[in-house]
């Protein structure tokens, strides 16, 4: 579907541009914002405009906010890192509000590429190691500056009193039809209460996290295939370290996305976990507290439940969260993922061995 800017000339004039000046292409693949890559046609210029979803960012203007306050801590004591702040308007503003709508307009990075799957462990290295340097480098900024753009997105306490209160409600014929995933959430819940254990933990802090590590929002260079930087900062707020690593584990260890309703294709790849781990301790391995190291193969458990739970939630509640195509597609999602989490707890011996040899040449390194 053909995407069009309501109000273009309006949009383009809080940032000094002109429709006849500028060409206006859709950009990338993404399904919560809409994007268009601005050329400019008198120069060699490129930028990416952007409206954010206030449907998903009910506050736009706390990520405007999130961003503009690491951005400013980046650009004082790492002013190399290149991060993707917005361009403010001709009035000063982080983003422009037309009739409503929200956008913000950011650098286009030049020669870069982003991938919507991963062929190669070399780009789960990479992004690891990028999304892990953000972490690094923010470890010494106050979060307590920051708000939720998204209350709860990661909190696993909150998704299952969703699920149980779904689960309390749902029709007899829904409940019915996922039986056996209600059971599997049940069963795991032990993973919400494991994590309790730790979550006020002195050495389980609360950092400056990205939340959403799908391969999409890593910018490759196109020739050398070396990551170059993070993007989608609409999720920048404060977390555990444990969601971007376990959000990195759930997106990038099967071969196959959440959406394949074959259970049988849902396999982890070793290789890809031994690289994700191996790229984020390179920049976090000095970060990490000792009880934060011992959570790393966790993380990925966390973020995987989580997610089943969710997909679970929204099938009892009549799927009127997530887009579906057809009716149990929230049913074939929570089905994928609990088969990704049993994956994990069938190869547990071999991914904590990995972890241990990771930590340990860390350590050689450092």
């Amino acid at each position: 579907m053909k995407m069009e800017i309501q109000n273009k000339e309006a949009v383009l004039n809080e940032y000094g541009l002109k429709p006849d000046t500028v060409i206006l292409k859709p950009f990338g693949t993404g399904h919560i914002n809409s994007t268009f890559l601005v050329s400019i046609k008198s120069a060699s210029q490129q930028f990416i405009l952007q409206s954010i979803n206030i449907n998903v960012f009910k506050k736009p203007d706390i990520i405007a906010q999130n961003v503009k306050l690491v951005g400013d801590y980046l650009a004082e004591h790492y002013p190399d890192y290149l991060f993707i702040s917005s361009i403010p308007t001709l009035s000063g503003q982080e983003m422009a509000l037309v009739d409503g709508v929200y956008w913000r307009l950011t650098q286009f990075v030049a020669n870069s590429i982003s991938f919507d799957t991963l062929s190669d462990p070399n780009q789960a290295y990479e992004a690891a190691m990028q999304f892990g340097r953000l972490n690094k480098l923010l470890s010494d900024f106050d979060v307590s500056q920051l708000k939720e753009t998204i209350p709860g997105f990661h909190d696993l306490g909150l998704r299952y009193e969703q699920f149980s209160d779904a689960l309390a409600s749902a029709p007899e014929n829904l409940k019915k039809n996922a039986g056996r995933e209600i059971d599997q959430a049940l069963h795991y819940r032990f993973i919400l209460d494991y994590f309790n254990s730790f979550k006020d933990s002195a050495e389980f802090p609360d950092r400056a996290m990205h939340h959403d590590t799908k391969i999409s929002n890593m910018l490759f260079d196109k020739d050398s295939m070396k990551g170059i930087c993070v993007i989608d900062l609409d999720t920048l707020m404060a977390g555990k370290f444990i969601s971007d690593l376990g959000d990195m584990m759930r997106t990038y260890l099967c071969a196959f996305s959440e959406n394949e309703p074959d259970t049988s294709k849902i396999t982890i790849r070793i290789e890809y976990f031994e690289a994700i781990v191996k790229g984020y301790l390179h920049e976090m391995g000095s970060m990490l507290s000792p009880v934060e190291k011992e959570l790393i193969l966790f993380s990925g458990k966390y973020l995987i439940y989580m997610q089943a739970i969710r997909f679970l939630s929204d099938y009892l509640n009549g799927s009127i969260y997530y887009p579906i195509s057809y009716p149990e597609q929230n049913l074939d999602r929570t089905k994928n993922q609990f088969k990704l989490l049993s994956e994990l707890f069938d190869n547990e011996k071999i991914l904590v061995d990995i972890v241990n040899k990771c930590l340990n040449e860390h350590d050689l390194d450092a």
